[in-house]
């Protein structure tokens, strides 16, 4: 009976799942896009993904304060008319060719990204039992990870053009779409049947001994190691997820949009794994620990093979952090009693990440090549290693 209760909630939140994907996917068309019609560097280029990741950086405690006054559901209906504010903007951004506007555009969005986030991640991992939260994380990871592959293919598709073809002001169509399209899930989710749930701890703290005598998160370390472990991770998934068309396109392959399809494929894959394994056959520290393996043996594949190869690891790294986000999440906010919304704020900031590794990669890419720039993967895979085999056991007490 349980299981039926939520399956309706899991289906809205599945459905924002897949609007976070999407948002993030345009930029795997965007970048090579504004490369080739600007005429921008890599480096340059990437900034249009930073500035997506910063305000996770800026906004993140700011949407935990919304989130205490207004709750789940107008937290997340207020993200859609944000993301159809930003989205509205890429329009005027095209007609000028004007990078710092589409910087803007996307930084808005990221804006709108943080808030959906810093709600629909804690939402799932308290919905219900915590040892079973990344089953459900998994789920909506195929959501979110069918989106990223989506959104590229969607505006290729609407565009009616090669990329090697398109230019900005093509994508007006398709960023009207998307605009009315966001409003309209803005007016589905004010009215939709989502309850408001609690972590233990946060209506009665004696409920959650370990947090009860403790005054702020940062008495926390499993929490703040566990988002130094998201920053980088998500660092290195919006690397798999968004670089490899980038990539196609420097190894001038044919239809270079079409590989965003294989990273997500790759994530999806290992998303029904954990669905079907976690936690009947597998916990969620033995696939964290498994998906680190992984990734640390593909990033040197990726750097160490013949580019006709490497392209295809790239995908390969996506399966490994397709688990790694949802058994990182229970780890980090179990146990925080009353402090889980704050805490999850600090772990939603952490997908800053995703702005500071791109920019990077970007800079290496200039330097040293396309393929020698995923060197920057493996310390960021060593530090997960770190924290799923010893960082989310360290405690604290106070009392």
């Amino acid at each position: 009976m349980k299981r039926h209760k939520h399956i309706i909630p899991l289906a809205f939140i599945g459905m924002m799942f897949f609007t976070v994907g999407f948002a993030m996917g345009i930029n795997s068309y965007l970048v090579p896009l504004l490369q080739s019609t600007l005429e921008v560097s890599s480096a340059e280029s990437y900034l249009l993904i930073a500035s997506t990741f910063c305000a996770f950086l800026f906004f993140s405690y700011p949407s935990a304060k919304v989130l205490e006054w207004i709750g789940y559901k107008k937290t997340m209906s207020a993200s859609f008319f944000l993301f159809a504010v930003a989205f509205l903007l890429f329009i005027p951004s095209a007609k000028l060719e004007s990078l710092w506007l589409f910087i803007l555009a996307s930084f808005l969005s990221g804006i709108a990204n943080t808030v959906l986030q810093a709600a629909i991640n804690p939402y799932v991992t308290i919905l219900g039992p915590i040892d079973s939260a990344a089953r459900r994380m998994s789920i909506m990871g195929i959501c979110n990870a069918a989106a990223w592959a989506i959104a590229p293919v969607f505006l290729a598709l609407v565009i009616g053009k090669e990329l090697s073809d398109a230019i900005l002001i093509d994508t007006n169509k398709p960023f009207l779409i998307i605009v009315g399209i966001f409003i309209a899930l803005g007016i589905i989710m004010l009215y939709s049947p989502l309850e408001e749930v609690k972590a233990v701890g946060e209506g009665n703290p004696a409920d959650c001994p370990y947090a009860e005598g403790k005054t702020s998160i940062w008495q926390f370390p499993h929490l703040i190691l566990g988002a130094f472990a998201m920053f980088f991770y998500t660092g290195v998934e919006t690397l798999a997820l968004s670089s490899i068309v980038d990539y196609a396109v420097s190894l001038k392959l044919p239809q270079p949009e079409t590989y965003a399809i294989w990273p997500s494929a790759g994530m999806a894959l290992g998303y029904v794994l954990g669905i079907l394994l976690i936690p009947k056959y597998c916990s969620q520290v033995k696939a964290l620990r498994l998906c680190c393996w992984m990734a640390v043996i593909g990033s040197l594949m990726i750097v160490l093979c013949p580019p006709g190869i490497s392209i295809w690891c790239v995908a390969f790294i996506a399966l490994a952090c397709s688990l790694m986000n949802p058994a990182i999440w229970p780890l980090a906010i179990v146990d925080l009693g009353r402090f889980t919304k704050t805490g999850s704020s600090l772990v939603v900031a952490s997908f800053g990440g995703g702005a500071l590794i791109p920019i990077l990669f970007g800079l290496l890419k200039d330097g040293m090549g396309n393929q020698a720039a995923y060197w920057i993967c493996l310390p960021c895979y060593l530090f997960i290693f770190y924290y799923a085999y010893f960082g989310y056991k360290i405690r604290r007490n106070c009392q």
